[in-house]
């Protein structure tokens, strides 16, 4: 079997993906309820009795509200740095097995070699993830703030790339329920990607490789996935990129399946 990758749900309310080998069943974050990711895992006719691990990028609540429901009922390790382990032990009151890794060190999990990096976004040390499987690698860039040189680098070469495009500008600016400090904070460079910030990353990263995008963690408010995948498209268009697949993540239901 290829190896499969699936956006379970994403969004400002909770966010989690699955990617799986034929050895090898991983969560990369927790963020929806016990009982959300139980049924999506169903949907793709998996459990999460049969993961391997779950990865964390950092410790925020829509990324790891599901770690108590789920650990609490089964053995499954759960993998994050040290000032995140810190942080959920004061958040999470069912014990965890927690396995730490030190940011910027590989590790492997079963036939995955899980490679991590810092990203900027207002967590204790929140990271991205480029996931390398023998079929092919999987980069992870969801709440940063800004897409470094360094950040790009690091999942560069990827065949499949989940990047946060959080809001749409003029909507954001728009928004009269947000008041312009919390507007300040997602436009800053350690708050959330835009449509264009995410466009632009796409556009720099698209050498041949990269085959498909799935772009997550859009504002229900601030941006819609029409707009969100228009503005990638035309982007890319423009670049002269027309081979890249786009789909958009949804709060609602998990995207269908990446094979790579």
């Amino acid at each position: 079997m290829p190896t499969r990758f699936t956006v379970l749900g994403s969004g400002s309310g909770g966010n989690a993906s699955f990617i799986e080998t034929d050895q090898t069943r991983l969560l990369v974050d927790a963020g929806l309820s016990g009982r959300q990711i139980r049924l999506r895992l169903g949907q793709l006719g998996r459990s999460p009795e049969t993961l391997d691990g779950i990865l964390l990028t950092h410790e925020h609540t829509d990324h790891t509200q599901g770690l108590k429901a789920l650990c609490k009922k089964l053995d499954v390790p759960v993998y994050c740095n040290r000032l995140t382990a810190d942080e959920l032990r004061f958040r999470v009151e069912t014990p965890l097995d927690i396995r730490q890794f030190v940011t910027g060190e590989p590790f492997e999990i079963g036939d995955m070699q899980i490679e991590n990096f810092s990203v900027p976004h207002d967590a204790q040390d929140p990271v991205g993830f480029h996931i390398r499987t023998p079929d092919g690698s999987v980069g992870i860039l969801t709440d940063l703030g800004q897409t470094t040189r360094l950040v790009l680098e690091r999942v560069r070469g990827a065949n499949a790339l989940f990047i946060e495009a959080n809001y749409d500008l003029n909507r954001l600016q728009e928004d009269t329920r947000r008041p312009w400090a919390i507007k300040q904070r997602i436009m800053s460079r350690h708050g959330h990607l835009s449509n264009g910030d995410a466009a632009e990353a796409i556009e720099t990263l698209a050498n041949g490789t990269l085959q498909n995008v799935v772009l997550g963690h859009l504002s229900s408010d601030c941006n819609t996935p029409e707009i969100a995948r228009n503005r990638v498209a035309e982007a890319l268009g423009q670049a002269g990129i027309n081979d890249i697949g786009i789909t958009v993540s949804t709060q609602g239901e998990p995207t269908e399946t990446i094979t790579l």
